[in-house]
């Protein structure tokens, strides 16, 4: 599996690219063959706190993980932590969803060695899946309104996105508040 990495704020250095391949490599086990796609590993650095986003197409289906903390080989270490478990969780939803031969679970190989270990974390996803519910539905009036009225419009009722008709493209559109205290707009394509 082939990896590109790069930095943001922060200059790669070979022992962290070597430690980063290392790493990932372990997903490699996972898989009968390797996704022929390159997965994008991204390092950073902001206010002291040392950022690591993953993410690895696969065929149908994104992993995507990130994690933040004071180290950046921790912040390394919990997010091929995480992709291991989307792994063992997709997995387990395409084993329970699709039992006949030749179909996407084919794509993920069982591994012998951590059989047990996955046998308990594979009843915590279950769980996991079936406590997926929803528990609040709301329904509202989509104004149209620019950008800016939207991002106003988030900070005036306290919540970290807003969903509101873009008035120039008439589509739905997303803004959000960023980590970094900037904001993002989800358009539809």
């Amino acid at each position: 599996m082939n990896f590109v990495i790069r930095g943001q704020q922060i200059d790669v250095t070979d022992a962290m690219k070597d430690y980063v391949d290392k790493k990932l490599g372990r997903l490699e086990r996972y898989f009968d063959s390797p996704p022929v796609s390159d997965g994008t590993v991204t390092l950073s650095v902001n206010r002291g706190q040392h950022t690591v986003e993953v993410t690895i197409p696969l065929p149908g289906l994104i992993l995507r993980a990130e994690d933040r903390s004071e180290d950046m080989y921790s912040s390394i270490d919990s997010v091929v932590d995480k992709l291991e478990r989307q792994i063992r969780k997709h997995k387990t939803k395409l084993n329970r969803k699709f039992r006949q031969e030749g179909s996407l679970k084919s794509f993920f190989v069982e591994d012998p060695t951590a059989a047990a270990l996955a046998v308990a974390e594979d009843a915590d996803i279950e769980n996991e899946l079936d406590e997926l519910e929803v528990v609040r539905n709301k329904r509202f009036l989509l104004k149209p309104m620019d950008v800016e009225e939207a991002i106003l419009q988030m900070n005036m009722i306290g919540h970290t996105f807003f969903v509101f008709s873009n008035v120039d493209t008439q589509e739905v559109n997303v803004v959000y508040r960023r980590d970094d205290g900037k904001y993002g707009l989800i358009e539809q394509e």
